[in-house]
């Protein structure tokens, strides 16, 4: 697995030391003395590592073979690679160091094992899968989350992408020995050949005495940054797992033995046993309002309880006008550097640890980060209720580098608090307006979503005539935009592919070199809006350099992506259209391009006798077009 960086730095400083005074030394009496004394200040550090709580977030080596157990034939490393979309199991790569590459073949597929063994574990990575290709990750070796190209796939199974594989058990009735697989909640997966990004959050089983006294969990399974499933219990170990007996660690299994598959950015968080805590729980209730915080010693409490943990669901408290006093232990079993959450609402509320405040007296909460050593905190909380149109909520979560977020006061308050989703769905094609927000803080004011029941949506910019973004899977969340005052904006519930800021689709250019033009002045740009056809898909219109243009989308066969066709009514010269703009632009084949690190491809369908362009500008690539009456092309995702 490799020492962390601050680890390595400190022990890299003792070595130094040591050597500086062994050879400053020489042959001395004192030889011994002070090589003696190196140990000891060896043992010091030690010490100080042990202190500092290191984190213990791991990326695994892939320069070698390093990091696994006597690995076969089947497996390499690799500098880069590709998967052919229309050529089935089938990876090819190159030499070099940072990926790892499963090449199945009657001689050699095995299975590959990590060295290290692991409890408590989230898992990062990056997968590509070869078309048709299927492979599987074991946590632990027992507990299969599954590797599947299931492009295209409207209703996800276990057997697909992300899905929980099931469990087989040969003694059961007829009709009942395969149980317990779970599917993705849906089906994100991308293309063939394309990057995919896996998040992993698994429990181990629990054990007391070697009895196993809860089941494994996998707390949470994100693909391509959507949560396709959580908070699972594992009732025993899935179909083909290297046991039927569950233990409390193990060594983390990929499967070899089926199709090609590549890795990268492997990231291994693992986590300790036991985690902060309160103990000795009691509440003081006082009635009356309190704007300011009381000095509550000269205040007699109208309720005392004990209580095992920080709650407002409690009997015998008023509706309104009380303060809440919680007072007991925080338990630290390991020193680090501690991340708290705070959320309260029905007034002002402050947190003291250690009799030192850490969130003031006030309606605002929020992060903080305190230093604890290990040891027993007197702990205190406040919370005043005096807001009739508040429903009293108090949440405190605590996370570490090597500590997932977790709640330590009472979670149900939390859910009793949140308020349901608003979710858009699609059953049939849908157009929803919005305000959009993308990455970088940048707000479109004029989104039109488009949805369909195939699950392969989009949106359109009514400002540039850009299509700003395509994703796979369910439609939108207009939560931000119905619940409480809402700010006008939703958000797309799949995997999404942005294609960066927004910008004008079409430019008039004098050379093909000729900067892009992002501003709409002096090109007459003016929005007519859209037009649904038979089956309330949108042609969106605009008028353009005294030009009308008509701009449709459309979803591909077999969702695999959109299909975007650009007319003009008009022939004209030194009109482009841009098409992609991407840090790496790569033709694999006439007409058919990679985009970025292997994130979406594009297709050029029908451009007549246009010349496609591949140019630098502003520090980036950017595919563009000349069009004088009509392109056809497709984004594959």
């Amino acid at each position: 697995m490799g020492i962390n960086n601050k680890s390595g730095v400190i022990l890299n400083v003792f070595y130094i030391n040591c050597y500086l005074k062994i050879m400053n030394m020489g042959y001395h009496p004192n030889f011994r003395m002070n090589l003696v004394s190196c140990f000891k200040s060896g043992i010091a550090i030690l010490a100080i590592l042990i202190s500092l709580n290191l984190p213990a977030q791991t990326k695994l080596d892939l320069t070698t073979m390093s990091e696994f157990n006597k690995p076969t034939a089947n497996w390499h490393i690799a500098g880069s690679v590709y998967a052919d979309l229309n050529k089935s199991h089938h990876i090819s790569f190159t030499p070099g160091t940072g990926i790892l590459v499963n090449i199945p073949d009657s001689a050699a597929r095995k299975d590959l094992f990590t060295i290290f063994k692991h409890g408590d574990i989230d898992l990062e990575l990056d997968c590509m899968m070869a078309k048709e290709s299927n492979s599987g990750i074991y946590l632990q070796g027992r507990y299969e989350l599954q590797l599947l190209d299931s492009w295209g796939v409207i209703k996800p199974r276990s057997t697909d992408m992300g899905g929980i594989y099931e469990r087989n058990d040969s003694k059961r009735p007829e009709g009942q020995r395969v149980f317990d697989g779970r599917a993705p909640r849906q089906n994100v997966s991308k293309a063939p050949g394309l990057w995919q990004h896996y998040k992993i959050s698994f429990q181990a089983p629990r054990f007391v005495n070697g009895v196993k006294t809860e089941n494994a969990r996998i707390l949470k399974v994100e693909l391509n940054g959507v949560v396709i499933q959580e908070n699972i219990e594992l009732s025993g170990p899935t179909a083909g797992s290297i046991s039927r007996n569950e233990i409390a660690e193990d060594a983390l299994r990929i499967q070899g033995d089926h199709g090609q598959v590549a890795f990268k950015n492997i990231v291994v968080t693992k986590f300790p046993d036991q985690k902060p805590s309160l103990s000795e729980m009691s509440v003081n209730i006082f009635q009356g309002r309190f704007e300011k915080e009381p000095d509550l010693s000269k205040l007699k409490p109208m309720m005392q309880k004990t209580i095992p943990t920080i709650t407002v669901n409690m009997e015998g408290i008023p509706k309104n006008f009380y303060l809440s006093q919680y007072k007991g232990k925080l338990i630290i079993p390991e020193s680090g550097e501690f991340n708290l959450n705070f959320v309260s609402k029905g007034g002002p509320a402050t947190i003291k640890i250690d009799n030192k405040v850490i969130f003031p007296y006030d309606r605002k909460g929020g992060k903080t980060t305190i230093k604890l050593q290990k040891g027993e905190y007197p702990f205190e909380l406040i919370l005043s209720k005096y807001y009739a149109s508040e429903v009293a909520t108090i949440s405190l979560k605590l996370s570490a580098s090597n500590l997932r977020e977790y709640v330590i006061s009472d979670p149900k308050v939390l859910q009793l608090s949140t308020k349901d989703p608003v979710l858009v769905e699609a059953k049939e094609n849908t157009i929803l307006r919005s305000f959009m927000d993308l990455p970088g803080s940048k707000r479109v004011t004029h989104a039109v979503n488009v949805g369909t029941a195939e699950k392969v949506n989009y949106t359109y910019d009514l400002n540039t005539g850009m299509v700003i973004q395509v994703w796979r899977g369910d439609f939108l969340d207009a939560s931000p935009m119905w619940i409480d005052r809402g700010d006008g904006s939703s958000k797309p519930l799949g995997a999404v592919q942005y294609f960066g800021t927004p910008t004008l689709s079409i430019n008039k250019l004098a050379n093909p070199t000729a900067a892009w033009v992002s501003d709409t002045t002096g090109t007459g740009f003016i929005s007519k809006g859209y037009v649904l056809d038979e089956l309330d898909r949108p042609s969106f219109k605009y008028n353009m350099y005294g030009n009308s243009i008509t701009d449709v989308t459309r979803m591909l066969e077999n969702r695999q992506g959109v299909q975007r066709t650009i007319m003009l009514k008009n022939a004209a010269d030194q009109m482009y259209v841009r098409l992609a703009s991407a840090n790496v632009i790569e033709e694999v084949s006439t007409g058919f391009y990679i985009m970025d690190d292997h994130a979406y491809y594009l297709r050029l369908d029908d451009i007549g006798t246009a010349k496609p362009v591949i140019r630098n500008q502003n520090g980036k690539k950017e595919l563009i077009l000349p069009i004088q009456n009509k392109i056809t092309y497709s984004i594959l995702f």
